[in-house]
């Protein structure tokens, strides 16, 4: 009996097998599934097994769609806050400038009206820097000799008096406040017309000198200018009475002034450049 292994049909198992799926896939391709044909429904298996691999793949690409669609967006919307940003701060800087022009205004205006006040001639000039080392208390002005400015002259703001003038340039000078002791400006109590000596302290404050004991003081006075020693005119706000010390058996009183002007935060000032009529001591009275 001749062996199965033998026959034409086993040796050449592989290649018949192999020709009849190629003629089938042939024929496949060829004439087409129709729905419902029994050879659909492999073709349906295999489509539903790979339909879930299909479905990771889409949302995969979906994903990785809307991760660069989100960065390529998050992207944009850093560069407008980045914009927007600088928008408001160039508002701010505007707006911080308009403040400070408005104010400047309104300090000009004052100084303006001070100047019409006082019926004299007038430099208006900018603080532009304060003593530095702490020995003396003095201002640098914006303007100078060019302007008509000399040493020896008044210095006043709205608030009232602010010094003298000790020292010159082109285009610069030097203010030393009446809170410096070595400044002095002859002056008197408005209500009593006490007179004494206004000027600085060695530590810090102003005080009133020479002012005798039997004199009307009281706190809150008002202390002006008497025009007396040709700087300033009469009548020129320096401060008030803060404190009045009756101690001791010396022949003054010790006053303390509390200065009109804020000295510390002077921005405009105006120089007297026009020297006031002298006055005799008799005219102070």
């Amino acid at each position: 009996m001749q062996d199965p292994k033998d026959t034409f049909l086993w040796r050449n198992r592989v290649a018949l097998v192999g020709g009849a799926a190629l003629l089938l896939a042939a024929h496949m391709l060829s004439s087409g599934v129709k729905q419902g044909d029994t050879l659909a429904r492999p073709q349906g298996l295999v489509a539903e097994a790979l339909r879930p691999f299909q479905v990771a793949s889409a949302r995969m690409a979906q994903s990785a769609g809307d991760i660069f669609h989100h960065y390529f967006m998050l992207v944009h919307v850093g560069r407008e806050n980045q914009r927007l940003k600088e928008e408001i701060a160039q508002l701010n800087q505007r707006q911080a400038r308009m403040v400070e022009l408005e104010l400047e205004n309104h300090r000009l205006a004052e100084l303006l009206d001070l100047k019409e006040a006082l019926d004299l001639k007038v430099v208006a000039a900018d603080v532009i820097g304060a003593d530095a080392t702490g020995a003396a208390r003095t201002l640098i002005l914006g303007q100078g000799s060019g302007a008509g400015l000399q040493p020896g002259m008044g210095v006043i703001a709205t608030g009232g008096v602010v010094g003298k003038l000790i020292s010159t340039s082109r285009n610069a000078s030097r203010v030393m406040l009446l809170s410096d002791h070595n400044c002095a400006i002859d002056a008197f109590v408005q209500r009593s017309r006490a007179r004494g000596i206004v000027t600085g302290v060695a530590d810090d404050g102003v005080i009133m000198k020479y002012v005798e004991r039997t004199e009307d003081i009281k706190t809150g006075d008002a202390v002006v200018t008497s025009g007396l020693d040709g700087v300033f005119p009469r009548g020129l706000l320096i401060g008030s009475v803060g404190a009045i010390e009756r101690q001791g058996p010396g022949l003054f009183l010790n006053v303390a002034i509390q200065p009109a002007a804020n000295l510390r935060k002077l921005e405009q000032v105006l120089v007297i450049v026009q020297t006031p009529p002298h006055l005799s001591d008799s005219g102070a009275s």
